[in-house]
């Protein structure tokens, strides 16, 4: 027995087995702080390995490109394997419940939700388009492209066209995934990191669509397995025309199951002219260029809408020889100065070594001098064009040299093409290649500037350009200022009247006193623009303003002696949805490259 008596035995609490309830607590709290600390430490350390990944694939990325562009085929491959590996990596860090659950966390959660979408886009990138690509490294190098026996093995961009299909498709998903990715409360680090990524997708997309374009036409534009004609026109710069120049010279080309052959060659003079257009022109077209758009093969070009310009082509040829075509492509002297860097110099029937350097002043300016007879200036042309063809169409050439030719010509809007096939012309118009008409987007609105020679000679060889375009926030309504200039200027020599040839100055022919230069300028607004006003070397101006479809169209004329300069610039309103608007202007593509420039644009005087 207990010495305690039983009453205060009784009253004594009761001990149950085990802890306590406040214990009990305590070591709840404990655990709760334990697993917090941990799940901090798992999402701060998997955040650290995810950024490493994340870094490290995006520099493969550059690597990547850097070898396909090169042609190391089986480093690329390995490439593609590691970046892939990196993407897998860095999701996998990104998306367990842990790392979802501190998404919603104060502070970090919305950096963390960041990390992982970014995580998600490029592995989108490297599943979707890198690696089905990468697998198809090993078929296509540059020398895919080079013809064997005239003809080109086209199976295996067949073969590829599949996965640059899925390509372009894995780009599009993954710039919607970036540009859902919110950054409204993220670090400035990972705001820079999501717009650069969106950036680089929206450039890489762009160049990846064209690729896709090209993987599924060139199969059947290059006749594959059947036979096509195409009409190629040789556009001579040296008198100006908004599509480039005049066509002096027009070629038809055959293909049959990828070979290549020069069929007929005629000069565009031998087309026209024709009583009527042979073909129904737009009232638009007529009324800015007139119905000699369609009564002389030379003035095909007027317009910068080459669909036109092609089809018009296509039935003075019809009409002339009776051949029907499948398509028109347009290339100019500079062009081939492009592709001279690919075939080297290439020796001439006439004596001449056409080489990249001396390509433009042989064909556009001593062609001139040396024959006062057109139809030898056109033999040149011809033998020319036929020479570069025979060193192309023999494998004569560095593919990749002829590749990046060819792009830096479309480019410019030297190189243009149009398929007289609906299903073939609904993919190329959407491209650079398609027409020289401005191409406006939400974030970008385009100008464009497009010269007629009207001196009816050569002297365009001595005319250089420059064009800008600027805007400004002056209206309550939000609607933009946009400014656009052109300045032309004559590099002519002082004597030019005396020293050029007759058939270069035009000898007052049409009006214009040899030795000068008068252009047709037409200036086309982005569609929803509205005129304000205009002016030329600072006074005002009264220029025609008219349309040509949904483009409104300013036009002015110029006359410039050696040595002389004109401004000209306009104004217009754009729609107050554009505010935030890029500007950009592009043209008609002359003997010297167009310089363009940022326009400086005040409330007070837009014009000045």
């Amino acid at each position: 027995m207990s010495d305690i008596p039983s009453s205060r035995r009784a009253g004594r609490p009761h001990r149950a087995e085990g802890a306590s309830p406040r214990r009990i607590v305590l070591w709840v709290v404990l655990a709760i702080i334990l697993i917090l600390v941990a799940a901090v430490a798992w999402v701060g350390v998997r955040a650290l390995i995810a950024k490493r990944d994340l870094t490290q694939a995006v520099a493969l990325v550059g690597t990547l490109k850097s070898e396909i562009t090169a042609t190391n085929t089986s480093e690329a491959v390995q490439t593609a394997k590691t970046l892939q590996q990196k993407a897998d990596d860095a999701r996998s860090l990104t998306s367990d419940p842990v790392w979802r659950t501190a998404e919603v966390t104060p502070l970090i959660g919305s950096d963390l939700r960041a990390v992982r979408q970014i995580a998600a886009v490029v592995d989108t990138v490297s599943t979707g388009a890198v690696t089905p690509l990468a697998s198809q490294l090993g078929g296509i190098s540059t020398a895919t492209f080079k013809p064997v026996d005239g003809k080109l093995n086209l199976q295996p961009l067949v073969a590829a066209a599949p996965a640059v299909a899925k390509a372009t498709d894995a780009l599009h998903r993954a710039r919607v995934q970036a540009a859902q990715i919110s950054t409204k409360t993220t670090l400035s680090a990972i705001d820079t990191a999501v717009d650069q990524l969106q950036i680089e997708l929206t450039s890489t997309s762009a160049q990846l669509d064209t690729v896709n374009r090209v993987a599924q036409l060139l199969p059947t534009m290059l006749a594959v397995n059947g036979q096509r004609n195409y009409l190629l026109l040789f556009q001579n710069n040296a008198e100006l025309r908004a599509g480039g120049g005049i066509p002096g010279a027009v070629a038809l080309v055959h293909i049959a199951d990828g070979k290549i052959s020069l069929e007929q060659q005629a000069p565009g003079k031998a087309f026209g002219p024709y009583r009527t257009p042979i073909l129904p022109l737009a009232t638009d077209t007529k009324g800015l260029y007139g119905p000699i758009t369609g009564e002389y093969m030379q003035d095909v070009t007027l317009t910068p809408r080459f669909d036109t310009s092609a089809q018009l082509a296509k039935a003075m040829w019809a009409k002339k020889f009776g051949t029907g075509v499948d398509g028109v492509i347009s290339i100019d002297p500079v062009t081939l100065s492009y592709m001279l860097k690919a075939t080297g110099p290439i020796p001439l029937p006439s004596g001449d070594t056409l080489t990249s350097d001396s390509a433009v002043k042989l064909l556009l300016s001593d062609v001139y001098d040396r024959y006062n007879n057109p139809t030898l200036q056109d033999a040149l042309f011809a033998s020319a064009a036929s020479a570069v063809f025979t060193k192309i169409s023999s494998g004569g050439f560095d593919a990749k040299q002829l590749i990046a030719a060819i792009t830096q010509a479309a480019g410019e809007g030297r190189v243009l093409v149009w398929s007289a096939t609906p299903s073939e012309e609904k993919i190329i118009a959407p491209t650079a290649v398609a027409t020289l008409l401005p191409q406006s987007t939400a974030s970008n609105q385009q100008f464009g500037v497009y010269l007629n020679d009207a001196t009816g000679a050569k002297m365009d060889y001595y005319l250089t350009t420059s064009s800008g375009v600027g805007r400004a926030q002056c209206r309550k309504d939000g609607r933009p200022t946009w400014v656009a200039t052109v300045t032309l200027t004559s590099t002519a020599p002082t004597d030019a009247a005396t020293r050029l040839p007759r058939y270069v100055t035009g000898g007052g022919e049409f009006g214009v006193p040899p030795g000068l230069i008068r252009t047709n300028v037409a200036i086309y607004a982005p569609k929803s623009g509205v005129f304000v006003g205009a002016s030329q070397d600072g006074q005002p101006a009264s220029p025609q303003t008219t349309s040509d479809g949904s483009y409104p169209v300013v036009q002015f004329q110029t006359l410039l002696r050696p040595g002389q300069t004109t401004t000209l610039r306009v104004e217009f309103l754009g729609a107050s949805n554009l505010s935030k608007s890029a500007v950009s202007i592009g043209g008609t593509p002359g003997v010297h490259p167009t310089v363009t420039k940022g326009v400086v644009v005040t409330c007070e005087n837009p014009l000045q």
